[in-house]
């Protein structure tokens, strides 16, 4: 199966990478029961709805910008552990809202990714070394409007 010209594959091996991924992901939403945490084989896997700010910032019907959602898939390997703060494993079926994805590294090359979500909620990832994936995997959907955010308070 061909990836379509339009979907996004990043393969990530570095905290540059990761910052490029993190911009691409900034707004997708997802439900805790869309994280998949595989001890055995030290894997992570994330579907999510992202936002697709590349057709938000080029197509336009009707001098309007095409908002638009992904269906993607976010895959981390050689994960050691996998906790969250802020956000109840049980309560499935609840909304978050993806800020960014950030790396510290803790001692080279190993180190912690945290998916940081709207609200305080964080996924926290010890992993052995920076390895991971984002794909598009196919399904498009228009979106009702651009995600916005606040601008932040003057100090």
């Amino acid at each position: 199966m061909s990836q379509a010209p339009d979907q996004l594959k990043f393969a990530v091996l570095d905290e540059e990478d990761l910052e490029v991924v993190s911009t691409h992901l900034q707004d997708a939403v997802l439900k805790a029961a869309d994280v998949l945490w595989r001890p055995a084989e030290k894997r992570v896997v994330v579907a999510l709805n992202r936002f697709d700010w590349e057709s938000a910032q080029g197509t336009t019907t009707a001098d309007r910008p095409e908002y638009r959602r992904r269906r993607s898939a976010l895959r981390f390997e050689r994960v050691l552990s996998c906790k969250c703060r802020s956000l109840d494993p049980a309560g499935k079926d609840a909304v978050l809202n993806l800020l960014a994805v950030e790396f510290t590294e803790t001692d080279t090359p190993s180190g912690v990714v945290s998916l940081i979500f709207s609200g305080g909620a964080v996924l926290r990832l010890e992993v052995e070394c920076l390895e991971a994936e984002l794909v598009d995997l196919g399904p498009v959907w228009t979106a009702a409007k651009c995600p916005a955010h606040a601008a932040a308070d003057k100090a």
